[in-house]
């Protein structure tokens, strides 16, 4: 089972790292919100994974809180680029 954890957990530092890459390099800022908001929806199951491994559910209410930002950092992000673009 710790062959899977461990394959799990490289393929999500794989997508972190090319999601950096669109946060660093994204043509605009709508692409550079979307990369943040995957790249912590990664985070969080990059924790769950470790969570998983240690068999350890210490670090679960930061799992919420990271889940809860997440969500109100994208609506926040689709209010803003709508104000922006003018479509309200």
């Amino acid at each position: 089972m710790t062959a899977l954890y461990t394959a799990t957990l490289a393929v999500l530092s794989a997508a972190g790292l090319l999601t950096l890459l669109r946060l660093v390099r994204g043509p605009d800022a709508l692409n550079r919100i979307l990369a943040l908001d995957v790249l912590l929806t990664m985070i969080i199951a990059g924790t769950a994974v470790g969570m998983a491994l240690r068999e350890d559910t210490t670090p679960l209410p930061v799992l919420v809180v990271l889940a809860l930002l997440a969500f109100t950092g994208s609506i926040t992000a689709a209010h803003l680029i709508e104000k922006r673009a003018g479509l309200r």
